[in-house]
This record gives structure tokens, sequence and C-alpha cells, in this order.
């Protein structure tokens, strides 16, 4: 497409003096948006224990601060007053505790049996599963078991500052809130055993706990059902001896407990029978319960964490659904490609291949101008070195650089300019169609430059009848900077390989601005060059298919154009193409719907320009921003080849492009960064172009700034590189 602009007037400056700059909306939305999709995949990361998660397990340690009453004692430590206690559970009461939970698999099945036998227990929950898991939580305190905090993120407490023990009992307490509405005085330390086992690095953390107004529960009878030794050896393991009351350990969650769920159903009624009672801790010993309920604010917060980590389970989970689909859409695309530009280059290049009859009469070249006078001398100077006979006509749209007056003292035969005002590039070409002499058209932009052969390979493709337009090759002239080696890439993969496979389908999206040709009878069916979107190119070639006209590609017409040198022109030029390849797309969309010849291009050409060009690209950042969570919190080593996978399709895709196309492979050096960098750049452009067509914006035309750096293949480069006035989109 071509960058041309109306002319404005300058904006009215702010009150006081010079205008105050604004983040557009546009521009601050697809911000928020990426801000809002990351922070929701990193509290994801966190409550999953992928973020902070600390797995170290420190090693045994001595006993010599540890008091000997607490070594000796029974399993609940009792350090709020500052003074160690410990307290033995009642003979005859067995309370029995579940670490790690809540798991949605196994904890209904253990509440279904403790309702099943009217036993109640004590679960000592972690806050990522309460966070994950609440209406367990609820229901857990609903049915009269006790709940207690096994920290949020399960970390060895000995190894954490005091900051990380209260940040993970804060945050235990705020999923406990968010989830049943309580606050709970029963801690469990992660990797906790019997009270015997307290050494010099957790007993400080003990007293600790306790000064925070927490009872510190362990056990002293461990089913070891998390090594899963079977039903009967579990159920020996979590029976006292003597009929003594126990504190028994147990696991809801942390793998398959089908053997603990199988091993409680036996074990309550055996235990029952012989007179024990299974009680909630605070039962059992006869004290207040140890759940308060939580009003006010902090109910209000821990209901908002708990929306908040439901919310981004759910956009994360269909971002994985997402970036599934991407994935796919994306290597089916790349297949599809290789297959069809494939087909496309035999066919073409077979021994004998015709078009039809060999056209050979003249034509018209449309150029239409606006402030050109950095490349219109080279363009019209190409345009004469060609091989086949054309009027060359320059449509002066309103520039204020001389671009007229140029064309005119270089009095060449068959070269006639024509002014108009300011009025648009489709005016421009429209005026020039009504000029023009001959029955086929051909059209470029002002900074490009032809091959002598361009014309004539143009428009071969009109032997055929039923072709009404072809889109030529257009290449990057100004391709030695890194800009323009991406764009050069792009050009050639992502464009004209595009253009094999559509041309096989028979659906081409875009005759390109800067190469294309027409049969004069089938752009005057279609009501000419409509300013209807920004993307006219796009327009009048969706018209031409549901006007019932073949659209062609043809890989020797080569044009050699100028490509944005600038990350801010790069952005206006692109920003601009979505929007009108969008524009484009909703005009045409009752093409789906309609019979006859233009049926083909509403079944499969309109749901591939869709899909491809705006809903897959628009999805891809998924990919990245998997790819570097994944990078930073792992599994690391898995991502980067998953990374390079991709890539490695991608540069066997732009190399087969590069092959057929004839081109050096030189510029594929850059294609990795091209891929980290520029890629991201176009996603950012379509977001903003999708954001200002959802919010109904307006987007104007705009001029980049030329240097006239582009020749035809080993001809001169010109020295002068002074730039232009640039006119920025204003939405």
């Amino acid at each position: 497409m071509a960058s041309r602009t109306r002319r404005h007037g300058p904006a009215a400056p702010a009150r006081g003096g010079s205008p105050r700059r604004r983040l557009p909306m546009r521009l601050l939305l697809p911000m928020l948006l990426l801000v809002a999709l990351v922070a929701m995949l990193m509290l994801r990361g966190y409550v999953h224990s992928e973020i902070l998660a600390d797995h170290r397990i420190q090693p045994e340690a001595a006993t010599d601060k540890v008091p000997e009453k607490i070594l000796d004692g029974g399993p609940v430590i009792d350090t709020r007053s500052g003074r160690a206690t410990s307290l033995k559970v009642p003979n005859h009461h067995l309370v029995l505790t579940f670490d790690d939970g809540p798991d949605p698999t196994w904890t209904p099945k253990v509440l279904d049996v403790l309702k099943k036998h009217h036993a109640h227990a004590v679960f000592f929950v972690t806050g990522t599963m309460t966070s994950r898991y609440p209406d367990l939580v609820k229901r857990m305190v609903d049915e009269g078991h006790e709940v207690g905090l096994h920290t949020f993120n399960h970390p060895d407490l000995s190894y954490q500052s005091k900051s990380r023990i209260d940040w993970e009992l804060s945050q235990n307490q705020l999923a406990l809130a968010g989830a049943a509405g309580i606050r709970s005085s029963l801690f469990r330390p992660p990797y906790s055993s019997f009270a015997d086992a307290m050494d010099d690095k957790s007993w400080p953390v003990t007293e600790y706990i306790g000064t925070k107004g927490y009872l510190t529960v362990v056990n002293n009878t461990d089913s070891e059902d998390w090594q899963k030794p079977g039903v009967d050896k579990i159920i020996k393991n979590a029976t006292p001896r003597g009929g003594k009351g126990a504190i028994v350990l147990m696991h809801d969650s942390g793998g398959d407990r089908h053997q603990t769920v199988q091993a409680l159903d036996k074990f309550l009624p055996e235990m029952q029978h012989k007179g024990y009672e299974f009680d909630n801790l605070t039962e059992a010993l006869d004290a207040p319960s140890a759940l308060t309920k939580v009003t006010g604010a902090d109910l209000w917060k821990g209901k908002a964490w708990i929306f908040l980590v439901q919310a981004s389970d759910d956009i994360t989970g269909v971002m994985v659904v997402a970036l599934a689909v991407v994935g796919a859409t994306v290597i089916g695309r790349f297949v599809l490609m290789l297959l069809l530009s494939g087909a496309h280059a035999r066919r073409v290049r077979r021994k004998g291949f015709r078009w039809g009859p060999p056209v050979t009469e003249p034509v018209s070249v449309l150029v239409p101008a606006y402030n050109e006078a950095k490349c219109i001398e080279n363009t019209v100077r190409s345009l004469m070195a060609s091989e086949h006979p054309i009027e060359v006509i320059v449509i002066d749209d309103g520039s204020s650089d001389g671009t007229a007056r140029i064309v005119e003292a270089m009095g060449l035969p068959n070269v006639r300019v024509v002014r108009q005002l300011n009025a648009g590039k489709p005016a421009a070409l429209n005026r020039g169609l009504a000029n023009a002499r001959y029955d086929i058209i051909v059209m470029m932009d002002g900074d490009t430059v032809f091959e002598p052969a361009t014309v004539r390979e143009l428009v071969q493709p009109f032997g055929d009848p039923k072709v009404g337009a072809v889109a030529g090759n257009a290449k990057v002239g100004n391709r030695d900077s890194l800009i323009g080696a991406w764009q050069h890439i792009e050009y050639v993969m992502g464009f004209n390989l595009d253009r094999r496979m559509y041309d096989i389908l028979r659906c081409m999206p875009t005759i390109p601005g800067a190469v294309g040709a027409f049969r004069r009878s089938a752009l005057e069916r279609v009501g000419g060059m409509s300013d209807d979107t920004l993307a006219e190119d796009t327009d009048v070639t969706m018209a031409m298919h549901r006007d019932g006209w073949r659209v062609v590609y043809a890989e020797n017409a080569r044009a050699w154009t100028e490509a944005p040198e600038t990350v801010q022109q790069l952005w206006s030029q692109r920003y601009r193409w979505s929007y009108g390849t969008m524009q484009a797309i909703w005009k045409h969309r009752k093409a789906i719907v309609e019979r006859g010849p233009s049926g083909r291009f509403g079944r499969v050409g309109l749901p591939f320009v869709s899909l491809f060009m705006v809903v897959a690209p628009l999805l891809a950042p998924l990919i990245d921003i998997f790819l570097l969570y994944g990078v930073v919190f792992g599994p690391t080593q898995k991502t980067i080849l998953a990374w390079l996978g991709v890539l490695a399709i991608q540069a066997v895709c732009a190399a087969y492009a590069f092959r057929l196309d004839r081109e050096r492979m030189t510029h594929l050096i850059s294609l990795p960064l091209q891929q980290i960098l520029y890629r991201q750049l176009m996603y950012v452009v379509l977001l903003q172009s999708w954001i200002t067509a959802l919010t109904g914006g307006r987007l104007r035309w705009q001029k980049l700034r030329r240097t006239g750096v582009v020749e035809t293949p080993g001809g001169p480069v010109p020295t002068q590189r002074t730039r232009s006035s640039d006119r920025r989109p204003v939405a």
C-alpha cells in the first residue's frame, strides 16, 4: 500500500502555549491489556507455586536450644504467652489431620467418608490450594471440621525470613477469609514431624509463630499414607497403642490418595467400635474453637483475592486453548504455504506455460504522487526503460514540493502530468483512469521503481480473459538497514509466499499498491478505486473477486519500493494497513453468503484473510508471553527448545521463500532477532488497530518521509538523504 495523505491544518495548541501531550486511548488500551494479561499469568504462577516457591528442605540439626519439655511433650505446642508448653490429646480421642489440600479429586472423597461415619477432622490447607478450590474449604467448615494453616506456598520456614513467614501466614489467612469467611489459629509447619523432631532451626520458627497468636500442631502418629504402603499398613500405622489419644497425620492432596480414602472407610468404624471418638482438635482438648468469623474489609479483601485467582485460572485456561489454536493455525498455515507455493512455482515455471496469447498492446501506467520530489524522477526514468510499450500518467495530488514540475522538466515522451487538488490516492487513481488511453491499467507508487521487464511480466496474465487483476512482486529496495532487512524478510516470506498460496486457492486478498495491474473494464464494473477504506488496494481486490474476476500473481513482475526506515514510520504505515484491512473485510462481509463466482472468495478467501491476517496475529503474542514465562520460571530448557523448534519451522519457510524468489540467504541472519523484536511491534500495531475499530476511532492517511534511495538493481544510489515533512495519522 502506498503512504499518502490528505492535507490537514495544524492542530490547535492548548490554551496557555504548547499543546499538551496525552497518550492516545488506542495506545493506552493495548498497554493496559498487555499488563493485565501478564499480571494474570504471574498471579496464576504464584498460586500454582511456580513463582516465589522455595522447595528446599532443611537437614536435621542439633536440639540444644529446644526445651526438653517440648521434645518429650505432646504434639500441640503453645508459645503464645512467651512460655513454651505442650499438650496431648486425651485417651480414646483421635484427631485426624489432613495436609496439603484441598484437592479437587481426593478431598471430596475424604469428606464423604468422614460424613458417612460422623467423624470430624482438621484440614491443614495451603493458601495456593485454598485459593484455587475455595468451595472445598467452605464445605469443610460447613460440615463441622476445623481448618488450619499450612502456609501459602509450602516452603520450609526455617529457611525463610520473618517477613516471608508473615507473608506466608497472611496470604494463607487471606485465602481462608475469601473461601469460607474465617480465620484460624491452628498452624502446622510444612515438612514437620513429631515434637521430638524439633531442632535448633525449626524451634525459633515455632517460637515466632506463637508470638503471632498460633498454636503449632505437629503429630504423634504418622499413617505414612504418602508412601502408598497399602490399606492395611495405613490402618496399622494410624492406630495408637493402648487406647491412647493421638493426632494422626494423613494427606488429602499431593498425589493419588485412593489408599487413604479406602483406609479411612475401614479405620473409622473399627476405631469407633473400640470406643474412640474422632474430634476436631479444640473439641478433643475441650478448648474454644480455633476458627473465628471474618467480617468487614478483611472479608471483602479475601473475596476479591479468590475472585482474582479464579479469574487468572480461567483467563489462563482460555489463553492455553488459544495458544493451542494459534500454534495449530500457524503450523497449518506454514504447511499450506509450503505445499501451495511450491505448486504455484511448478505451474508457472513449467516449460510451455502460458496464460494465453501474448499481451503486446500498450498499457497505461498510473503514478499517483503527493510530495514525491525525492523519488519521482527515479520512478519515471525506470518506466522509460520498460520493454513493453506504455504511456505514463503522473497524477500530482496537490503536491507542495514541486513534484509535477520535476516530471514536466524531464521532457520525456509518453509521460503526462495531471494535476488535481489534494484529494487522496483513490481519487488520484480514478483521475488517472479517466485520462488513460489503454485497456490495461498498471498502478504503482511514486516511491517505487520498475525493472525493464516488470510491465511486460505484469500484463501477460491478461491473456486469460477471466483475469481481472494481477499482483506483482514487491521488493524492499532499502534493505541494508536492520529495519529494512526485517521488512525484506516479511515481504519475501509473508507477502509473496502468501500470494502464491492465495493464487492457487483463487482468493488473492490484495493487489499491492506498489505494483499491480487491472483490466480497465473490470475496474469500471466495480466502480473504480474506492475511498471507503484506508486499504483501497485490498478493497478493490475483494470487489474484483465478488464481481467474478480472477486475480493472480506474477512472480517475475518485480518492483522495488522504499520501506519505512524508522520505527515511527513503520508503525504509522502498518497501523493504517491493519486498520484498512479490517475495514475492507467488514465492507465485503456479505461475500460469505453470496453464491456464484464470488462465493468462492466469500467461503475461502474472506475466512482465510480474517484468520491469518487479523485473528491469528492478534493471538500470536500468547506464544511470546508463555515463552518469556517459561524461560524465567521454568521449565526453561523445554521452553527454549520449543521456541527453537518454532523458529526452525519459520526458518525453513523463509529459506524456501527466498529460494523461490531467488534471493540471497544472507538477510535471514536477522530472522531470530526479527521474531523477538519486529514481530512484537506488529502485534501491538494490530491490537491498536482492533481497539481503534472497536471504539469507533477514525484513522486518516499519513505521509511517510522518503529519501529517494531506491533505484533499479545496478542503478546509481542518490547521495541526497534530506527528509521531507511527516504527517502522522490522527484518530
